[in-house]
């Protein structure tokens, strides 16, 4: 259970940003931010040491609707539609109406990541996560928000209060979304199939924020145009004939057969794909055979693939299948035997900033933190179903229902800390989210964090 939090105003916190351009003076933003910073921080901490995992943010949406209704924001919770009726639905809704004035949609993502049950986080925070889980496969797992959602949700609860406590400084509406379910991608649409767009304020912008592991604490990031890429799970069963590990000429072995596949796999990219199309196929997770003795029948594969280009995903997707299956009749595995290859639905789409709207977000940021501190950074391979909420879904419209219609921006928050960024980069060793070795430097993320938000809505809500 997450602990009682009361999110008062508290003393002035003391901790300083990172500063490239030196010491400036405090903005009437600023001044406020450092007054809730405590609390922030200590709804920051209280997230990161109860984590949840996708489908399963119960306790996490609580916090955020309880909070939420206490500063005045209409409320609701259970948003959400999945494809499996046994997931419950966490999203939570909240809207502001301020007067005649565009819509803004601001999300922040609630779920954690699963890692191996006998390691788990290894930050040695005091607050470190010691949570595990059963996740969707049944399977008990450590938990951990290596991904930073616990700054994101810090954030939005932070900013919220912000706006809620200052109406005279924006006009319009403000609907915050609490998402559940990012790193299974199915959060987002989860909530335009349960009528996001239609049972509240159909938005004219989104803007959200991602903490990002290789930027500097006091630091954002901004990308126009292509940030985030497509992003698909596959999953492979390869199957075979068991045997006793000294009989291998009894047995069709699996083992080998997804051996040689992960190693085919790897020359998609670099001999099927061309060298300009940006693509990746990483084989993230092998699992077959309990002893070494014996030949199992099964060996189940887990991927990711990687791109920009709709096309070039469709023909990675169709190289790996093609590949499955040749080389296990190649083995000599029966027709009723060839592999299962399953692409998990949904998968993620491009996220595409739009670059006006980007221009206007990095305007605001150095006008409020200084131009030092806005960095212009490059597109990832990651992925990111916040491109959803470019998507109006109406299940009336050929194609899916998909309409790119509202623009949309996501913009980087640094959370490394300036040392150890520096060291790591003479190492040739840049940090990365998902590791269970992460976590943003707290005081300073959360400060620039809420900063660079409520500067981004007062923009785009500006009077």
């Amino acid at each position: 259970m997450l602990l009682k939090n009361t999110f008062a105003p508290a003393a002035l916190c003391a901790f300083a940003c990172f500063s490239p351009g030196g010491a400036r003076a405090q903005s009437p933003l600023a001044s406020q931010v450092e007054r809730e910073l405590p609390a922030l921080v200590s709804t920051y901490k209280l997230l990161h040491a109860n984590p949840e995992l996708s489908h399963q943010e119960k306790n996490t949406a609580a916090l955020v609707a309880k909070e939420l209704r206490a500063l005045g924001y209409e409320v609701t919770e259970n948003v959400g539609q999945y494809q499996n009726p046994k997931w419950t639905p966490y999203g939570v809704v909240a809207v502001l109406k301020n007067g005649a004035g565009p819509t803004l949609l601001v999300r922040a993502d609630m779920d954690a990541l699963p890692y191996d049950p006998e390691r788990g986080e290894l930050t040695g925070l005091p607050y470190a996560s010691k949570i595990k889980a059963v996740d969707d496969d049944g399977k008990t797992v450590s938990v951990m928000h290596a991904c930073g959602h616990d700054a994101h949700v810090a954030t939005l609860l932070g900013t919220a209060k912000l706006l809620a406590a200052d109406k005279g400084a924006w006009r319009g509406t403000l609907v915050l979304v609490a998402q559940p379910s990012e790193e299974k991608t199915d959060g987002a649409l989860a909530l335009l199939k349960d009528g996001l767009y239609t049972r509240f304020p159909r938005p004219d912008m989104a803007v959200a924020l991602h903490v990002k592991a290789d930027l500097e604490a006091g630091r954002v990031g901004v990308v126009a145009g292509p940030a985030f890429a497509n992003s698909s799970t596959v999953l492979i069963k390869v199957r075979g004939k068991g045997s006793h590990g000294s009989r291998p000429e009894d047995s069709i072995d699996p083992v080998v057969i997804a051996a040689e596949l992960v190693m085919s796999l790897q020359t998609i990219v670099s001999r099927q794909n061309k060298p300009t199309d940006p693509a990746v196929v990483t084989v993230g997770s092998i699992r077959g055979g309990e002893a070494p003795n014996i030949i199992p029948d099964e060996v189940d594969l887990k991927l990711t693939v990687r791109s920009y280009d709709r096309a070039v995903q469709q023909k990675i997707l169709a190289a790996i299948k093609r590949k499955a299956v040749n080389i296990a009749e190649a083995a000599g595995v029966p027709p009723e035997m060839i592999p299962v290859v399953t692409v998990v639905q949904p998968e993620s789409i491009v996220l595409y900033n739009d670059p006006a709207m980007t221009e206007r977000l990095a305007l605001a940021f150095r006008r409020e933190l200084g131009g030092e501190a806005v960095a212009t950074v490059e597109k990832i391979m990651g992925g990111e179903d916040f491109s959803r909420y470019a998507d109006s879904v109406d299940p009336n419209i050929p194609n899916g229902g998909v309409t790119k219609e509202i623009p949309v921006c996501m913009f980087y928050v640094g959370a490394a800390d300036p040392a150890r960024l520096a060291q790591a980069r003479r190492a040739g060793r840049l940090p990365t989210t998902h590791q269970n070795t992460f976590a943003p430097i707290a005081e300073p993320t959360l400060r620039t964090g809420v900063r660079a938000m409520t500067a981004a809505v007062l923009e785009l809500l500006k009077k």
